[in-house]
C-alpha cells in the first residue's frame, strides 16, 4: 500500500467494536451487519486499488429508514460512515477507514418505477447505469450518461461522482441528467429534493448533491431522465498521422457549430493495445484515431458526416472510415470501451487519471504527457473524451516495485497540475476522492476551500460522514510552508493535522 494520509483513528471507537456491531444488529437485521475480517475484507477498496484499509464494520441495509437509523445511532456515537456503492469507484471515495462503518447500498437494486409520459425513471442507487437503459429499451428509449463501467457501476455512484462517458458531450454528466433524489443526512433527517418536474423551486440542491463524493448525505433513490432513441446513428474512424492533427481536427469540428453525440480520440499505444485486444479494425498506421459518433435524423447525420470528412482532410488525416451498419459502430466502440482491460496486457499494473482541459489545448496537454512519460521512464496510454476535454491518461508500471508507484504518482500529480495550469480541472468524472484531494490546492484558494467546507459542516457538523476525502490533510501542505498561522487562527480550521 502507497503511504497515504489519512484521519486521526479513533481507538475508543475500536475498542468498542463489540459493543457497536452489536446494537447495529438491533437496528437492521442482523445477517446484514458483518464484522468478521473475511466478510468485511472485500471491502477494504473500491477500484482504486493501489489503497487499502479494513473498516469497523460493514452494514448493509434494506430500505430508507434502516438507512437513517444507522446514520443517526453513528451520529450520536461518533462513529465515522463510507457510503459505498458498487466500489467501482476510480478515487478512492469509498476507501475505508479503521474506526468507520461502511455503510454498502448493494440491496437497494430496485427501478421503482417507470414513467414514459413524464420521461424519467426512479430508481434505488444500486441498480446498475445500463440496467436503467436495459428497462426502457423496449419503448425505444435509454438512460444517456454512458461510463465506461456502465455494466458495474451504481447510479447512485454516478451521482456522488457526476459521472459521465462518452456521450456526455451532446448530452450532458449524470447532474444534466436527474431529476430528483432522496436524501438522507448524517444526523438521520431524510428529505426530497427536485422529482419528475424539469425546474424546483429554491437553491438548486440537486446540483450540490451531484459530484458532491458521499461528504454532504447518503442518496437513497434517484430520478432519472431518459430519451427516446434517435433515428439514426452512425460512427467514424478518422486517423491522422500526429498529435496536432488530431487535436485541431477535434477542436475546428466543435468550434464549427457541430456537437457530436460522441468523440473520442486514442494515441497510438491505446489503439496498439486495444486493436490486438478488441480487433475493431482500427487502422494502424495512425498516431492518433478520433472516434465520431453523431445521431439525429438521416438527412442531419449525413450532412454532418460530409462536413466532417471536409474537416478532417483539411487537418491531413490518413484514413476516414464510416460505420455501414450497427454492427460495425458497436465494433468501433468495442475497442475504446475495452482500453482499460487492453492496457492489463501491457503491464503488471496501470493507473488510470482523470483530469479536464479547454478543447483548444488537447494539443498541448499531449504533448506535455509525452515529455513527462520520458522523465519518470514509464510508458503511458492515452484515451480522451476529447469533445469535453476530460482525458484519462493510463500510466503502465510494475506496482511491485515500490520506487515505481512512487514515481507513478508523481507523473499523475504532474499531468494534473499541467491541466489546472492550461485552464482545465482537476478532475473530469471520477471524482476528487483521496487520490487528488492534495492537488486541491493547486485549483482553489484557501477562501474557496473553506467555503466548501463550511456547507459541509453545515450538513455534517462532527464530520462523520467519508471524512479524510476530497479536502487535502494538511500534513503535506504543512511540511511544504502552505499553512500560515496569524493571531493563533489558523487557516482551514475544520481540517485536521499531522
Amino acid at each position: 500500500m502507497s503511504e497515504l494520509a489519512l484521519p486521526k483513528v479513533d481507538k475508543n471507537i475500536i475498542s468498542k467494536k463489540s459493543l457497536i456491531v452489536s446494537d447495529l444488529k438491533k437496528i437492521i437485521n442482523k445477517d446484514n451487519v458483518l464484522s468478521e475480517l473475511d466478510e468485511i475484507k472485500p471491502y477494504e477498496t473500491d477500484a482504486l486499488a493501489v489503497y487499502k484499509n479494513i473498516p469497523l464494520a460493514v452494514v448493509l441495509p434494506e430500505n430508507t429508514q434502516e438507512v437513517g437509523e444507522i446514520l443517526k445511532y453513528c451520529n450520536n456515537e461518533n462513529i465515522k460512515v463510507i457510503p459505498r456503492g458498487a466500489g467501482t469507484g476510480l478515487s478512492g471515495g469509498a476507501l475505508p477507514l479503521k474506526d468507520a462503518i461502511v455503510l454498502g447500498l448493494g440491496k437497494f437494486n430496485k427501478i421503482l418505477e417507470i414513467d414514459f409520459n413524464n420521461r424519467c425513471v426512479v430508481t434505488q442507487p444500486g441498480v446498475t447505469n445500463l440496467s436503467i437503459t436495459h428497462a426502457v429499451k423496449h419503448k425505444g428509449y435509454y438512460y444517456a450518461p454512458d461510463p465506461s463501467s456502465q455494466l458495474a457501476c451504481s447510479i447512485g455512484g454516478n451521482v456522488a461522482e457526476n459521472s459521465g462517458g462518452v456521450h456526455s458531450l451532446k448530452y450532458g454528466t449524470t447532474t444534466n441528467n436527474i431529476l430528483g433524489a432522496e436524501m438522507v443526512l448524517m444526523d438521520g433527517t431524510i428529505c426530497r429534493l427536485g422529482g419528475k418536474t424539469l425546474d424546483q423551486e429554491g437553491y438548486d440542491l440537486m446540483g450540490l448533491i451531484c459530484g458532491s463524493e458521499g461528504l454532504l448525505g447518503v442518496i437513497t433513490e434517484v430520478t432519472v431522465k431518459i430519451l427516446k432513441n434517435p433515428q439514426t446513428i452512425k460512427a467514424a474512424l478518422v486517423g491522422f498521422p500526429t498529435i496536432e492533427d488530431g487535436g485541431n481536427c477535434v477542436t475546428e469540428i466543435i468550434s464549427s457549430g457541430i456537437v457530436p453525440a460522441g468523440m473520442e480520440i486514442m494515441d497510438k499505444a491505446l489503439i496498439d493495445a486495444t486493436e490486438k485486444f478488441a480487433k475493431a479494425g482500427y487502422p494502424m498506421d495512425a498516431e492518433v484515431l478520433m472516434i465520431v459518433e453523431l445521431d439525429g435524423t438521416n438527412s442531419e447525420v449525413d450532412n454532418m458526416l460530409k462536413e466532417i470528412e471536409k474537416i478532417s482532410q483539411k487537418n491531413n488525416s490518413n484514413s476516414f472510415k464510416l460505420s455501414r451498419n450497427e454492427k460495425e459502430r458497436m465494433a468501433f466502440w468495442s475497442g475504446r470501451k475495452a482500453a482499460f482491460p487492453a492496457c492489463g496486457a501491457m503491464a503488471p499494473d496501470y493507473y488510470c487519471m482523470d483530469g479536464s482541459i479547454p478543447r483548444g489545448k488537447l494539443s498541448e496537454i499531449l504533448k506535455e504527457i509525452t515529455r513527462l512519460s520520458k522523465k519518470y521512464n514509464l510508458a503511458v496510454a492515452n484515451g480522451f473524451h476529447a469533445g469535453d476535454g476530460n482525458l484519462h491518461p493510463l500510466i503502465l508500471f510494475d506496482g511491485s516495485k515500490k520506487e515505481e508507484l512512487k514515481k507513478t504518482e508523481e507523473f499523475g500529480s504532474e499531468i494534473l497540475k499541467a491541466c489546472v495550469k492550461m485552464g482545465g480541472a482537476l478532475t473530469g468524472e471520477h471524482g476528487v476522492g483521496i487520490e487528488k484531494r492534495e492537488l486541491m490546492c493547486e485549483a482553489f484558494n484557501n477562501d474557496d476551500i473553506q467555503q466548501q467546507l463550511d456547507i459541509k459542516k453545515s450538513l455534517d457538523i462532527k464530520n462523520l460522514l467519508n471524512p479524510g476525502k476530497v479536502y487535502p490533510i494538511l500534513r503535506k501542505c504543512a511540511e511544504e510552508g502552505r499553512v500560515h498561522v496569524h493571531s493563533g487562527e489558523e487557516k482551514f480550521p475544520d481540517l485536521p493535522r499531522f
